[in-house]
């Protein structure tokens, strides 16, 4: 069996500044930190902070008045903001940059009058922030798209989830763009998850089968997943070896892997170890050169 390993995979930049502002708030403040919400979605990275003295709670209410709280890699609504200062809470956000930018969009276009129209994946965490910012209407490009009633000359504005489906997301905007033709669009998909998209779009035509390295509530790994099969070919989302059933390799000459922007490299080289394959090729891709400052406090 041969693997091919693609590239780029892995931590994006907004993940290794998540990570590392957990890391750094625990060496400098000392445990416990508390985490609203995964920091990122990957349980071997939170379980890995946590065994350091990170506690990841869901709630804001959950963390003791007057403690230190680090605000997910997802983004956080206003309200949560407000519920931390009324607990004399410490907050450090960890919000990758360019999920703030969408928040800052999604304001600008609400000044300026327009009815702003998001795309994304209802419940996903991101999306709850976002959405938080100001008033709007959630498009899940998930599922068949269901547009407003709004009069077809009505100002409008799309946002969208930095982690979609690229080809799922242009679909949708078109559909909008189609009822309201004068929308303003802002493609939001990041360069990690548009990246990580075309690499399996690259690696599927050469491979039998397509393992995704990470987490079941990540959107960038399933979304990694989608694609694979959108092109015909068997994939799989696993966190780690542990997770592979044999009878998926059985006629199976190369196996094209992957992992997600929330996905250590040490999942991945396990998953390549379990298989023992007889030659490793790296696909050759995008190279990233990303990187995000820490936040104020922590500098």
């Amino acid at each position: 069996m041969e693997v091919l390993l693609g590239s780029p995979r892995g931590f994006c930049a907004g993940v290794v500044r998540a990570i590392d502002v957990v890391d750094s708030c625990l060496r400098r403040y000392g445990p416990p930190v508390y985490v609203k919400h995964q920091i990122v979605h990957n349980p071997h990275v939170v379980k890995d902070l946590e065994r350091r003295g990170a506690i990841t709670v869901e709630m804001v209410e959950e963390v003791p008045e007057g403690s230190l709280v680090v605000f997910s890699a997802h983004g956080s609504p206003p309200d949560d903001f407000v519920k931390a200062k009324a607990r004399n809470l410490q907050v450090i956000d960890a919000v990758c940059p360019l999920v703030t930018r969408v928040h800052n969009e999604a304001k600008k276009y609400h000044r300026e009058g327009r009815k702003v129209v998001l795309v994304g994946h209802k419940g996903h965490q991101e999306v709850r922030g976002t959405m938080g910012q100001v008033e709007m209407t959630l498009i899940d490009d998930g599922s068949e798209t269901v547009l407003p009633d709004w009069n077809a000359d009505e100002k409008v504005a799309v946002l969208t989830q930095t982690t979609l489906s690229v080809g799922d997301t242009a679909n949708a905007i078109q559909s909008i763009k189609d009822k309201f033709p004068g929308a303003v669009v802002r493609n939001d998909i990041c360069y990690a998850t548009t990246n990580r998209q075309d690499a399996v779009t690259q690696m599927a035509g050469k491979v039998d089968l397509v393992l995704v390295i990470g987490a079941d509530n990540s959107s960038n790994c399933n979304r990694l997943r989608e694609v694979a099969e959108s092109l015909g070919v068997p994939a799989y989302l696993i966190n780690g070896p542990e997770e592979i059933d044999r009878s998926w390799m059985v006629g199976m000459e190369r196996v094209g892997i992957t992992s997600g922007a929330s996905t250590p490299e040490v999942l991945v080289e396990s998953v390549i170890q379990s298989l023992k394959p007889d030659k490793v090729t790296m696909v050759a891709g995008v190279e990233e050169d990303v990187t995000f400052s820490l936040p104020k406090e922590l500098r």
